[in-house]
């Protein structure tokens, strides 16, 4: 496996995982929007939250950044992210755990997704 890109720090002491799925038609307007009126968390903080789609095959993440705030977005191309099963609204995680997560695992169960290779988008 290649060394990834773009990623969130391992040491980040806490990200907050959102439980539910969302609208993956929302930005970062209406990310921020679900932290600050139905979580009540401050969106400036720069913590990070994670959202996934209805199919599961999708994440974004949202964090502010000094001036700005910044979003990462995953598609994978033919399996599912795991996701916690029921429980409170939010879990809190920590930055490994959220690599584990981006690099397919399971992190209840620490299983990966299998390693895909195309030669072609079409």
């Amino acid at each position: 496996m290649r060394q990834p890109t773009l990623r969130p720090s391992q040491h980040l002491p806490m990200v907050y995982l959102y439980r539910h799925p969302v609208d993956f038609r929302k930005s970062h307007r209406g990310l921020t929007a679900i932290v600050q009126m139905e979580l009540g968390h401050d969106p400036f903080s720069g913590t990070l939250y994670i959202f996934r789609n209805r199919a599961s095959n999708k994440i974004k993440i949202v964090f502010w950044e000094d001036n700005g705030f910044v979003m990462y977005y995953k598609s994978l191309a033919e399996e599912k992210f795991r996701w916690p099963e029921d429980g409170e609204e939010l879990l809190t995680i920590t930055g490994e755990q959220l690599n584990w997560l981006i690099d397919g695992y399971d992190i209840a169960s620490m299983k990966p997704h299998r390693i895909l290779q195309y030669e072609s988008v079409c």
